[in-house]
């Protein structure tokens, strides 16, 4: 069964999300709302990377302040 992301002020939680819907979520969960923004990915590595690797692509600054929790503190654009 396919589970919807919790989105609740800001945050986004990504549990019991499948994989292959992350970057699509993620994507439009950031460009979407204002920061600051937390997105949850939980313990999996897989889930972890893949925003990484979104948040990357779309130039946007984030930072870890605790495992399986990613914050986006600002709307700047990285160069």
């Amino acid at each position: 069964m396919k589970k919807s992301p919790k989105i609740e002020k800001g945050e986004l939680d990504l549990h019991g999300v499948r994989h292959d819907d992350v970057e699509r979520i993620v994507e439009n969960f950031v460009l979407l709302n204002e920061p600051p923004l937390t997105i949850i990915t939980g313990n999996s590595d897989k889930m972890s990377h893949i925003v990484e690797v979104t948040l990357n692509k779309l130039r946007i600054g984030w930072e870890r302040f605790a495992w399986g929790e990613i914050k986006i503190l600002d709307n700047t654009r990285r160069l």
